[in-house]
């Protein structure tokens, strides 16, 4: 068993509790201007700037620090066209055979089997989980809290695309093992999502909806 090692503390920087407040207080404002958008402009996005999303994305905790993602950033406008083509077959079969309670809940954001998006925004970043890891050899390396540790890293791509100037939306067409085919993922990775990505379209509208106020989603004791 290796030992750890550790090294001084030297990123940490405290702020005067004013100061905290405000950050706080203006990061909060900064995501609250975020929404999700179902029509997207094929304008084009730096590489860079999506890199540099991924990064953030990446540095987020992990269970064992095993840091069990893969991010497939898709721009090919053919690749796009085959993840739009499955997923749409994806989603048929579930408008075709859910429940009506869970249609009924899906009425308010005006979403159906049709995924224009999916062609039209310049990037989709599908998200992986890595089940295990393989070694050489193929010796495999479980890893540990696999759907905590990715979806925090999900979570910090999304406000790290909005904090670039850019909009997003979470898509999740179910079953989803079309997209370890398309794109030549290896059997110990689930994908967990496609994040589409891009500036939104000139017709871009938003559903009116609410977030639920502090006291419903959160306790003090």
């Amino acid at each position: 068993m290796s030992a750890p090692t550790f090294v001084p503390l030297t990123t940490y920087r405290e702020y005067p509790l004013e100061a905290m407040r405000g950050r706080a207080t203006g990061f909060r404002a900064e995501l609250e201007q975020r929404r999700t958008v179902r029509q997207f402009s094929d304008r084009p996005v730096p590489r860079d700037i999506i890199e540099e999303c991924l990064r953030a994305a990446a540095t987020a905790p992990s269970g064992a620090n095993m840091q069990p993602w893969h991010f497939v950033a898709v721009a090919d406008p053919a690749v796009k066209r085959r993840i739009r083509e499955a997923a749409e077959a994806e989603e048929r079969r579930f408008y075709a055979t859910a429940p009506a309670d869970w249609l009924e809940a899906l009425a308010v954001l005006g979403t159906d089997e049709h995924k224009p998006y999916l062609e039209a925004a310049p990037y989709l970043i599908a998200i992986f989980a890595q089940r295990y890891a393989l070694q050489a050899g193929g010796r495999r390396v479980t890893h540990y809290y696999v759907q905590e540790s990715v979806g925090i890293a999900t979570g910090l791509l999304v406000a790290a695309v909005h904090h670039a100037g850019l909009v997003s939306l979470t898509h999740t067409p179910s079953p989803m093992g079309f997209l370890n085919e398309i794109l030549g993922r290896p059997a110990n990775e689930r994908a967990m999502l496609i994040l589409v990505v891009g500036y939104p379209g000139s017709d871009a509208v938003v559903p009116v909806i609410t977030k639920k106020p502090l006291e419903e989603v959160a306790t003090f004791v």
